[in-house]
């Protein structure tokens, strides 16, 4: 099925690994997914700029596929609310105590810088970047048409889509409300994206824009990817899809509560890292639902000792598994045979979508 973006990109599908930033950014999913034909992208956005060059030359070993790397937009500062952090850390502190933990960290250490990480990732030679959470400054778009990267923005709207073009991406991922992990919007008054539908937006960013459209959004098998296609979009991206796969470094506990889940089982949440991402409901998600939380990236950085607890224990009532609305659709397969499936879905449902 190669459109003209799966061309222009040099992969044989217009499947996507949609990046997946923390414990699932593994260049062993990533490399698998390229080497199946797809686009594997690692999210990035935590890692050290030495994390990524590593994970750069992984990928590099293990095939001479494309594939991406993702990273967050720089975020202006907002305001701090001495109030709404001291209750979160207290009812975090709550939490702590009833797992049998010390107090959350007093202090949280900075995350790596923008720039820096932007420099792994070109001399690393990555072919193709992404960016979530809002636009590069100009030096880092400078920076990145001078190496010769193909570029992909995130937007959660059609107005976000076109400041996407208009900052010269060479496409845009329109991501829609039932996508997991974090939104990805960057304008209005839901600065962190909007709340239309993949099946609603995709047709309207077609519409605005003259840059391919990547859909992404609980499309988790081939009809989702096949739907994509007919509503105008060039390619699909899919990350809960290979939450469960081979390659995933998923905890058994999360991968599990993935399994036994139902379209109903995730929710928009702030709650682990102070930006709205959409995730398995759990202990943590009902205990903050109506509490005030402290701007992203703080609170990422204080749940980081109970996440890692979790990890450990095989506790999914006490992490963030990020999850779109079509959890229940992903298997335990190798990522290559879940490419070949999703395909071959497609395939059938492209080949009968004219006698409807």
């Amino acid at each position: 099925m190669p459109t003209p973006l799966a061309r222009r990109l040099g992969v044989d599908h217009p499947l996507v690994l949609a990046p997946m930033a923390g414990v699932t950014a593994s260049a062993a999913l990533v490399a698998a997914v390229s080497a199946a034909g797809g686009l594997g992208s690692l999210g990035a956005a935590y890692l050290t700029p030495e994390a990524i060059a590593a994970a750069c030359r992984e990928i590099r070993d293990r095939t001479d596929r494309p594939f991406a790397v993702n990273l967050f937009a720089p975020l202006p500062a907002e305001p701090a609310d001495p109030a709404a952090e001291a209750d979160y850390r207290a009812r975090l502190a709550a939490l702590h105590g009833e797992a049998g933990l010390p107090p959350p960290p007093a202090e949280v250490a900075a995350g790596p810088r923008f720039d820096e990480q932007l420099a792994a990732l070109i001399e690393g030679g990555a072919p193709v970047f992404s960016i979530t959470f809002g636009l590069p400054p100009q030096p880092a778009m400078d920076r990145l048409r001078a190496a010769g990267l193909f570029t992909i923005g995130t937007a959660t709207t059609p107005a976000e889509a076109r400041a996407v073009e208009a900052a010269g991406f060479d496409a845009v991922m329109a991501q829609g409300y039932e996508a997991g992990g974090h939104r990805g919007g960057f304008t209005g008054d839901r600065r962190e994206g909007s709340l239309i539908g993949t099946l609603a937006l995709v047709p309207q960013v077609v519409d605005a824009v003259s840059i391919p459209v990547i859909a992404a959004g609980a499309i988790a098998d081939g009809r989702g990817l096949a739907a994509a296609l007919l509503v105008g979009a060039q390619a699909a991206a899919l990350g809960t899809a290979f939450l469960r796969a081979a390659e995933c470094p998923l905890n058994a506990g999360a991968k599990a509560a993935l399994a036994a889940g139902d379209a109903e089982t995730t929710t928009l949440t702030r709650a682990f890292s102070g930006r709205m991402a959409r995730g398995l409901r759990n202990r943590v998600t009902e205990r903050f639902a109506a509490a005030p939380i402290p701007p992203f990236p703080l609170p990422n950085g204080l749940t980081r000792p109970l996440r890692s607890h979790a990890a450990r224990t095989l506790d999914a009532d006490l992490t963030s598994v990020w999850a779109g609305q079509a959890a229940a659709l992903a298997r335990e397969e190798p990522a290559a045979a879940i490419v070949a499936r999703i395909m071959a879905e497609a395939r059938r449902a492209l080949s009968t979508a004219p006698n409807l």
